[in-house]
């Protein structure tokens, strides 16, 4: 019984012991709920309702004018219409996750503002805790003087994105799901985004890829996160990547049946119109998260680099080349499946990359497709197998399986 006891004791004990580390637990992120547009082009108001209190930096970025809400990730509950429409100074607002554990609010406006007021009100009588940002008319040469004040920022990928694979003698093929966070891409049916689709179909492509346990897959992002443009360059030469593939998903306002999968490389000068209007579109990504590009460094120049260059430049046509071949077995592809255009993410001197535009999601018939299942698995498959083809022929011509 003293020994019956004393155990009782001794749990009971460890109970109260434990019991402070639940309390203590990371309290739950805030939610965004609803969000509203008030005012003329005299005064604009936007406001949105969050579950919690949070701390906020708001500032401004020109060319396009933009207002930037810098927070502590936030869950992005809000309607699905929520931003699309603008009101006085402002003509439209996006929102989502930038960077590990932290959000973003791109508000475009429509001439030069001033940040009038920017902060949180805390939840009340019942009512919720606001994110409240007041805009009035401005000037340029103020706006830009504002900007400047802010400072440039980095645009690279952080620690967390910019880590390496393990240690391996496999060749890496790193995988880019387009767009994420603050950075939607385009917009589905049923309120479907690129985003999203992209990213479960490279979650597929990579286990896919490391299924033969003879290539290393590396995601630049495995999560909705934004990341820039030449944080995705440098995730892939930051890996000794061999090879790389962006894949994103289009759209068109008028698409006069227009679909099918495409695969683009780079070049100077666009193969067609085509190609052009989509570059421009994608190598917009950046601006469109709220990402100041004033200070992003030239490209190196030399000898050297456009020897590197020539030579990535056939191995990146020689599988795009395989691609096609394969894809066409599995999937819809473009009546001009092969195109090029001079799209900032494909640009790393070092590695053979191709951007993948899986179809548009502005056909109903390629969107019905990019969300299937189905359609997933044979389309991986095929894009499997085309690398598998493509690393075969590199070794059989006696080249590295990686580049380094």
């Amino acid at each position: 019984m003293i020994r019956a006891s004393f155990l009782a004791v001794v749990l009971l004990t460890l109970v109260a012991w434990a019991a402070p580390a639940v309390a203590e637990d990371t309290p739950p992120r805030p939610v965004a709920t609803d969000s509203r547009l008030a005012g003329d082009e005299q005064r604009t108001r936007l406001v949105i309702d969050l579950t919690a209190s949070t701390s906020i930096k708001a500032f401004t970025l020109a060319d396009p004018y933009r207002v930037i809400i810098d927070l502590p990730e936030v869950a992005f509950r809000l309607p699905e219409i929520a931003g699309r429409q603008g009101r006085g100074l402002v003509s439209a607002y996006r929102f989502g996750v930038f960077a590990p554990g932290r959000s973003r609010i791109v508000v475009d406006v429509t001439r030069p503002v001033a940040i009038d007021k920017a902060f949180v009100l805390d939840a009340v009588d019942g009512q919720p805790a606001r994110i409240v940002l007041d805009l009035t008319p401005s000037d340029r040469k103020t706006f830009l003087q504002s900007v400047a004040a802010h400072g440039p920022e980095t645009t690279g990928a952080t620690p967390a994105q910019t880590k390496l694979a393990e240690k391996t003698d496999l060749p890496v093929v790193v995988i880019d799901p387009g767009h994420g966070g603050v950075d939607p891409g385009a917009a589905g049916p049923d309120g479907a985004s690129e985003k999203d689709i992209v990213l479960a179909f490279a979650k597929q492509l990579k286990a896919k890829i490391e299924a033969s346990g003879r290539r290393k897959a590396v995601l630049t992002r495995d999560d909705d996160t934004f990341i820039s443009l030449p944080g995705r360059v440098k995730v892939a030469r930051d890996n000794a990547a061999a090879l790389m593939i962006s894949i994103h998903a289009d759209t068109l306002t008028d698409p006069f049946g227009v679909r099918g999968a495409t695969i683009y490389t780079l070049s100077s000068k666009a193969s067609d119109k085509e190609a052009e209007r989509l570059a421009d579109k994608e190598n917009k990504a950046d601006l469109i998260a709220g990402v100041d590009l004033s200070d992003e460094p030239e490209e190196v120049a030399g000898i050297l680099f456009d020897l590197t260059r020539r030579e990535t430049t056939s191995f990146t046509a020689q599988f795009a080349k395989m691609l096609v071949r394969d894809l066409k077995q599995a999937a819809k592809l473009n009546k001009n499946p092969l195109r090029s255009a001079g799209f900032r993410v494909l640009k790393a001197p070092d590695v053979p990359s191709v951007l993948l535009e899986l179809g548009y999601l502005s056909s109903k018939e390629d969107a019905k497709l990019l969300m299937s299942d189905a359609w997933r698995d044979q389309a991986t498959d095929a894009i499997s197998t085309a690398i598998d083809r493509y690393f075969e022929t590199r070794i059989a011509g006696s080249t590295p399986g990686r580049v380094n």
